[in-house]
């Protein structure tokens, strides 16, 4: 080779280093990056010249240097595959956590909740001014105990089931969060999609918008259960929840439907749902029934990770919320229609946490107040069958007094239905609570109503939910209920932890491919340094040799 072809070969050298060290420093600056991925140069060698081939089929060639080929990713697919699922699970799990948490807050078992079980059992509880009326009913300060503990448990319960609620509305409004994000994730990967395959359609490698696209999976994982894959144009196509939601150019939008009774959203599709009615605008309206097929999500599943059915952090904050606030009677499979439906609870409000404990907690109002009601018509009808003109426990109307009463409407009507929201404590015997006299026409105590208030609270004749078997008594009740919440804390934070590990886990395998370290990019930047010095000491040396040839041919 003449030594004017050497020097190309120093500068291949020179170039290819010098590439190295810009791909090199281009690492170092993006050590704290979010999202980065390092970058490594990829060399080859150049084509070789022949010069001859002997008989023997020996070959003598002389090479041309070396050759910047690319600048690749270091990227494991399989890594970035579980790693994707396996952040989804977690934040499902977070979601599920985090949501106990706030129940046990709420139920007030810490000295910042509302202390239910105080309202109930404690030792200034609705069940302490029982026994004392029972001690001595006709006395106006256990008459007066007794309805104010009426109203003091009713109003705790009320805080507790509407902070319930609160809660369902903060959920619903990460719905509305997520959705915005997984819409605006897809845009963004289908406007990088469209610059990467501009890019890479010349020579050039967009590896930095790769990364962008790279971390929008990762973030797009920890919503919902993704798949995805790329074309060789560089096109990445995404499926969300088994739809596409990525596909070339096109993006299919994730709408909400909003509930007119509770304003809970809904995710659906907007392609796939079944439009049959428009506004004057030539806007569709949309209905539960027009997005019955088109919903993002089937959360009648059972949550398996055998299935892969407990991914996403959306999907669980849309079980955790429920799709309306839960009442006693849906645990006896009443539907809120008011219909029976077999299996309603255990398909409709079992999965849910929220709405399990609203459904759990509104059944033991529900039995409380009504038993106290009952037991004191009882009491006024025993005394009408003695003396049927008896005034006893009677207002001026004549009808049986009750410690609760339904909420009066608009309209005059009272509510339907003895759940939380609905009840409140009688005013007439707020104001007056010796009209509760417990005392009977012959002007003895009424013991035998007394006798009956205590055994409603101390018969164990109740259940929480219809798969569990064991009676309990009120305050027992609620004990259990808040058992429950704690062992399915329990179980959900156990879950969490294992999948803290394993997220862990998969993380440091990928940082170890992916991650920026410092020390092995200084000791890069070092050998890259000694490459291009080499590339420039052969180059001096050709351009030595060549001055030495001139000078001693031009003599």
């Amino acid at each position: 080779m003449s030594l004017m072809g050497s020097l190309y070969i120093g500068v291949s050298g020179l170039r290819t280093a010098d590439n190295a060290l810009n791909t090199t420093a281009h690492n170092m600056s993006n050590l704290d990056t979010q999202g980065y991925t390092r970058q490594q140069v990829a060399q080859g060698t150049r084509s070789y010249n022949t010069i001859s081939r002997s008989a023997t089929k020996n070959w003598m060639q002389t090479g041309l240097g070396v050759n910047y080929t690319r600048t690749r990713q270091e990227r494991d697919w399989i890594l970035d595959k579980n790693y994707r699922r396996e952040s989804g699970r977690s934040a499902f799990y977070d979601v599920s956590s985090a949501a106990i948490e706030e129940i046990e807050y709420i139920l007030g078992e810490s000295n910042e909740g509302h202390e239910f079980s105080e309202a109930l059992s404690g030792d200034n509880g609705l069940w302490v001014a029982v026994q004392e009326l029972a001690k001595n009913p006709t006395l106006s300060v256990n008459q007066d105990l007794f309805v104010t503990k009426g109203y003091e448990f009713i109003t705790k319960a009320r805080a507790v089931y509407d902070s319930l609620c609160d809660y369902q509305d903060n959920m619903n409004k990460e719905v509305k969060r997520d959705v915005d994000r997984i819409n605006k994730y897809a845009q963004e990967i289908q406007a990088l999609n469209e610059a990467i395959v501009r890019i890479e359609a010349g020579q050039e490698h967009a590896n930095d918008l790769r990364d962008r696209r790279n971390y929008l999976l990762d973030e797009l994982g920890k919503i919902g259960s993704i798949t995805y894959s790329e074309d060789p144009s560089g096109y990445v196509s995404v499926r969300f929840e088994q739809v596409d939601l990525v596909k070339g150019s096109m993006v299919n939008e994730i709408c909400l439907y909003t509930d007119p009774k509770t304003g809970f959203y809904t995710p659906y599709w907007k392609v796939l749902a079944n439009y049959d009615k428009f506004d004057k605008n030539g806007n569709p309206i949309v209905s539960e029934e027009n997005i019955e097929g088109a919903k993002v999500f089937n959360l009648a599943q059972e949550i398996s990770s055998m299935f892969n059915t407990d991914i996403g952090s959306l999907k669980s904050t849309l079980l955790a919320r429920g799709d309306h606030r839960a009442t006693y009677s849906e645990i006896n499979d009443i539907n809120p229609d008011g219909e029976y439906e077999e299996g309603w609870y255990d398909r409709n409000i079992s999965q849910s946490i929220v709405m399990n404990i609203q459904a759990e907690f509104d059944q033991l109002v529900h039995m409380i107040t009504t038993k106290i009601n009952a037991v004191l018509a009882e009491g006024a009808e025993r005394a009408t069958k003695l003396n049927p003109d008896s005034t006893y426990l009677r207002d001026e109307n004549g009808d049986p007094y009750q410690l609760f009463q339904l909420v009066v409407q608009e309209d005059g009507t009272p509510e339907t239905g003895w759940t939380v929201r609905n009840i409140l404590i009688n005013q007439e015997l707020r104001q007056n609570p010796s009209l509760l006299n417990f005392r009977l026409d012959e002007h003895s105590e009424d013991n035998e109503t007394m006798e009956a208030l205590k055994k409603a609270f101390e018969e164990s004749v109740y259940t929480l939910n219809p798969n569990v078997k064991t009676p309990v008594n009120f305050t027992n009740y609620y004990k259990n209920l808040v058992s429950q919440v704690a062992n399915t804390g329990s179980v959900l934070r156990a879950i969490q932890d294992n999948q803290t590990v394993a997220m862990d886990a998969l993380e440091y395998a990928r940082e170890e491919i992916v991650g920026v370290s410092s020390d092995e990019e200084l000791t890069n930047m070092i050998m890259y340094q000694n490459a291009y010095n080499a590339s420039s000491r052969y180059i001096n040396v050709i351009s030595e040799m060549l001055d030495h040839l001139l000078s001693t041919l031009g003599r």
